[in-house]
């Protein structure tokens, strides 16, 4: 009798075991359904710095113990330069900006402006309200889901109110336990943090522009950009100077079209192959010339009441992306998608340079920021046999059509930040394997690049953008 009570008793507390292990898991997988649905519901943290408006929240768990946070740049998610401890890491997001004497400072953290001291204090405190509402979220959640479970379950109100209170203690241990590192240590770190560039990393340390030489007075519009915007491959500017003539300008290009429509005196500065940072923001070495940056010669035309921006293509090496189509079966392999990734996040990161110097341009011109045409259409066409490859398949060209409209999603989200047009040319009917095409033929000068009625086209785009009510064409005077 004794040995078989023994084991009658080791059974009971056998099962009283398992019984309180299925419910501590019980408990652990509400708790981590709480959790989740907490980091999506509990709203972003808002933040004003100098009169720009950023939003806090916090990252979807990630299972390594350590890594950067996420910053929202123009629809790009990009990860922090900085790197921070924890499952779950701070999220910023630029919501709106406001064109001010302040802009750039808080883009780029030169000089003692306000928004450099306390840009990071007001992205710890977002973060830590971020925190406490989520802390609030989690506990509500995981009572409704015990809830749920109890009544389910038809449990009497005093084991009603113990499953609550343990399945509240063990959410709350979980989401401190896996939260409590950043929560501690995001604060100090986004202290540091100086400028918005200092969260996205940037590469490329622009220089601060300071124009030199004498004004150009007499200049009402400046056109800066790649070699869509020069003209490449069309009949080249007379008279031409050597600059000029290696950066591709033509006198063919929508600058010389606006140029003839308006009555505008144009200073075209596009060059063949530059980028922000090689050609607008940065000095830019092209056909044995070291051209200064674009800005900078614009910042003299301070009369100018319209700037018209051409850029991105080069960025990401376009050209190379479409050769590398035209050659290989299938251009959507990860090493390539992951190559366009890091390019674009690069470029986003110098746009907002761009974009925030553009505000802050003295005499404070409309800035018109060119989306790009789609050369291509929907069918391959002659494109399908390039050579002695098999050329653009459809695979391959939706490929192309599909990062094309990244790109232009970039630059319309960017602009649209800034309150500046992105107007996109219509190359319907008339891409290349059309019979009237706007885009010169692969035995052209500038394969892809516009022909004469296509800088007709993107003028006219431009035209549209400048006809809107409240457009410099539309102000007294103009």
């Amino acid at each position: 009798m004794g040995t078989t009570g023994g084991m009658l008793r080791a059974g009971g507390w056998t099962r009283r075991s398992l019984r309180w292990l299925a419910g501590l898991l019980m408990l652990v997988a509400l708790a981590g359904a709480a959790i989740a649905v907490a980091l999506l519901v509990t709203p972003m943290q808002t933040v004003t710095v100098a009169g720009q408006v950023i939003q806090v929240g916090a990252t979807a768990p990630s299972l390594s113990w350590s890594g950067p946070g996420e910053i929202d740049l123009f629809g790009q998610s990009l990860p922090t330069d900085l790197r921070f401890t924890g499952p779950v890491r701070p999220r910023v997001q630029l919501s709106q900006i406001s064109i001010n004497s302040e802009l750039t400072t808080f883009v780029e953290g030169h000089g003692g402006a306000d928004a450099e001291r306390i840009l990071g204090a007001r992205l710890a405190d977002g973060w830590k309200h971020y925190f406490a509402w989520e802390t609030a979220v989690v506990g509500a959640g995981t009572l409704i889901l015990v809830g749920a479970v109890a009544g389910w379950r038809r449990l009497p109100w005093s084991s009603t109110l113990k499953l609550l209170a343990a399945g509240l203690v063990v959410a709350e241990a979980i989401n401190v336990g896996a939260i409590m590192a950043t929560t501690y240590t995001a604060p100090s770190l986004l202290r540091q943090v100086h400028s918005l560039n200092d969260l996205v990393g940037t590469e490329t340390q622009l220089p601060r522009i300071h124009p030199t030489g004498r004004p150009l007075r007499r200049i009402q519009a400046v056109v800066i950009g790649d070699s869509t915007a020069a003209g490449a491959g069309l009949a080249p500017v007379p008279r031409a100077s050597d600059t000029a003539r290696a950066c591709g300008r033509s006198s063919d290009s929508y600058a010389a079209d606006l140029s003839a429509t308006n009555g505008w005196q144009v200073l075209n500065l596009a060059c063949d192959g530059a980028t922000i940072s090689n050609g607008l923001l940065g000095s830019q070495q092209h056909g044995g010339h070291l051209l200064p940056p674009q800005l900078a010669v614009a910042e003299r035309a301070k009369n100018a009441s319209v700037v018209i921006v051409s850029v991105g293509a080069d960025d990401l090496n376009w050209g190379g992306f479409v050769r590398y189509c035209a050659i290989t079966p299938r251009c959507n392999d990860r090493a390539t998608a992951a190559y366009f990734q890091q390019q674009l996040a690069s470029f986003s990161k110098d746009y907002l340079d761009l974009l925030s110097r553009l505000a802050a341009l003295p005499s404070h011109p409309e800035v018109i920021i060119n989306r790009y045409y789609d050369p291509f259409g929907n069918q391959p066409g002659c494109l399908s046999h390039v050579g002695s490859h098999d050329g653009l398949t459809t695979a391959n060209l939706q490929t192309l059509t599909s990062r094309l409209a990244t790109l232009n999603a970039v630059l319309a989200k960017g602009a649209a930040q800034f309150r500046f047009s992105s107007p996109q040319p219509d190359f319907t009917g008339h891409e290349l394997c059309t019979s009237q095409p706007y885009v010169q033929g692969l035995s052209a000068p500038a394969p892809f690049h516009p022909t004469v009625l296509g800088q007709l086209a993107i003028a006219l785009a431009d035209q549209a953008a400048l006809d809107q009510p409240g457009s410099v064409l539309h102000q007294p005077g103009a």
